[in-house]
């Protein structure tokens, strides 16, 4: 590495377990002697962390890539994780990319800069979670990775190839990152990773998602909420061990994916779309206004309109708080993409059209719900960009304003009311005493 290459700038597509990555990377980086450019424009490095969850997202990468590039010939691109780690054989042959990091091999980053050699591992090689810690952070919540990995290989997804076996963090290792995050002031942790329900089943016997959270409780984190979850680890006991905490969001984002029992079963989902309904029933019966949101695929292979009609009446009848529509894609060497029956894209894009237009309904009513009603806040570090005003995030997970540029307010937890939305924008006020 050529001693003049001392500054870099990090872009991270994607899930927050990548954001997290980028930060570790960054902290190695800084502690190498590196320095982090203001902006891509003057870095002499400029490292990209890839997401590859659909067709676009590869389409993306690789156009950032090759634009770098053509504007500044001499900085030195680094395309790094799940693009670079599913596409390294074709990627490698690319000029405009000098650099490819595997996403096991991204935390090597200081010495792969040194040798100037890509390094991209056989990830199904790595069986047990590379643990790292976080020390340098400047956001308000601190996101913390569990777990990497997927076992499950749905038709459509390419997440296993991309991320390994499932591999869990250790408790040590996670009750460390969050005992630094308390003693930084962070006052709220966001556990994350690939597949989190999936975390213990690679210790044994005796470990699931509920131990390590009885262990989250005894912390001085203030508060935590999960990351996505499969509905089939979301049990009755799990579900009467969060009701009862204190510190536990209510925030429940679902890797639902369709609610039609015979796409599902061409996913390889392992559930039906009443078992689905039954569980939002269940979390809205047992928690006050939670926040719970969905990922849903539509056009996917052999979906015909009426199958599509019956995901869309499902989802109008059940309470979701948010839904995140996605138009299928085509993903190389995973079973959905030899499938008969695409489906195509004018058609997908129509019936994504007509989710959004419901999932703006959904999160509307959702909304209006929480209107005139008491909520804990943790307000933002820095202010909204567009008013000015202090912002802060509910325990389930509404982004509100409060009329107030107080800096002392920040990083802090707040009792308020939402009084009213308005213009786009969720307002609250602090309730006194």
């Amino acid at each position: 590495m050529e001693s003049e290459k001392k500054t870099f700038y990090i872009k991270t597509h994607g899930c927050k377990t990548n954001q997290l990555e980028s930060a570790v990377m960054s902290e190695k980086l800084h502690e190498a002697g590196f320095l982090t450019a203001k902006n891509p424009d003057c870095a002499d490095i400029f490292i990209l962390n890839s997401c590859s969850v659909t067709g676009n997202a590869d389409i993306e990468a690789l156009r950032l890539m090759r634009h770098m590039k053509s504007k500044r010939p001499e900085v030195l691109t680094v395309l790094t994780g799940c693009v670079a780690q599913l596409g390294f054989k074709d990627i490698e042959k690319l000029d405009y990319i000098d650099i490819l990091l595997g996403n096991n091999d991204k935390f090597d980053i200081v010495d792969i800069l040194s040798s100037g050699k890509s390094a991209v591992s056989d990830i199904f090689s790595v069986n047990v979670f590379n643990n790292q810690v976080v020390h340098e952070y400047s956001k308000t919540r601190g996101y913390l990775k569990i777990q990497d990995g997927c076992n499950n290989y749905c038709s459509y997804c390419t997440i296993p190839f991309a991320r390994g076996k499932s591999r869990s963090n250790s408790i040590e290792n996670i009750l460390k990152q969050i005992e630094i995050y308390v003693e930084n002031g962070i006052k709220e942790a966001v556990l994350t990773g690939i597949h989190i329900g999936q975390w213990g089943a690679d210790f044994g016997r005796g470990y699931t998602l509920k131990t390590l959270l009885e262990a989250v409780e005894n912390t001085g984190i203030k508060r935590y909420r999960l990351g996505s979850l499969n509905m089939l680890e979301i049990t009755d006991e799990l579900l009467e061990f969060l009701s009862e905490s204190e510190k536990f969001c209510p925030h429940f984002h679902l890797s639902l994916q369709s609610l039609n029992t015979k796409t599902l079963c061409a996913m390889n989902r392992h559930y039906s779309a009443e078992s689905c309904m039954e569980l939002v029933e269940k979390i809205n019966g047992i928690f006050k206004n939670p926040f719970i949101g969905s990922d849903i695929i539509v056009g996917f292979p052999q979906e015909t309109d009426e199958d599509f009609a019956l995901t869309y009446e499902n989802l109008k009848k059940t309470e979701l708080s948010a839904i995140h529509v996605f138009p299928y894609s085509v993903r190389k060497n995973t079973k959905a993409a030899m499938m008969t029956g695409q489906v195509e894209m004018n058609v997908k894009r129509r019936r994504a059209d007509i989710l959004h237009a419901l999932a703006e309904e959904k999160y509307a009513n959702f909304v209006q719900k929480n209107i005139n009603q008491e909520s804990e806040i943790l307000i933002e570090k820095r202010p909204d960009r567009k008013t000015g005003l202090l912002k802060g995030v509910s325990r389930n997970y509404l982004n509100v304003l409060l009329d107030s540029q107080d800096s002392s307010l920040c990083n802090t937890i707040q009792k308020v009311k939402i009084v009213k939305f308005e213009a786009g924008n969720l307002f609250c006020n602090i309730i006194e005493g």
